[in-house]
């Protein structure tokens, strides 16, 4: 499964990066994770300006078909996945604990001062 996985990551990264459309422009593909079945995959994402999440999560819905014929036109598979557009949590949460770290860097310096 991680080979699908990163099978279909590499896929998407690059048929998004085709895309003519302004709020896919910062997307990043963080992780895909498929289904034993292979009929369904989940796609996380990562935008680089927060703003952009939601439109760029509709913009990949819409898209989805193109994404997934895609899909079939490069890997041979059972079934082509139905995909879901997710923002991955692991990197918004990672940015929040850096900041905090940061904060918390920056304070001690003050103390030392």
């Amino acid at each position: 499964m991680r080979k699908v996985n990163s099978t279909l990551r590499e896929i998407l990264a690059e048929e998004i990066e085709k895309l003519n459309d302004p709020s896919l422009e910062l997307v990043s593909v963080t992780a895909v994770d498929t289904a034993p079945n292979l009929r369904q995959a989940t796609v996380y994402i990562d935008v680089l300006q927060r703003e952009q999440e939601e439109p760029a999560i509709l913009s990949l819905r819409k898209a989805s078909r193109r994404l997934q014929s895609a899909i079939g036109a490069q890997v041979r598979m059972k079934f082509t996945p139905m995909l879901e557009f997710r923002m991955d949590e692991g990197v918004i949460e990672g940015a929040r604990i850096d900041a905090l770290l940061r904060e918390i860097g920056s304070g001690q310096r003050e103390e030392e001062e």
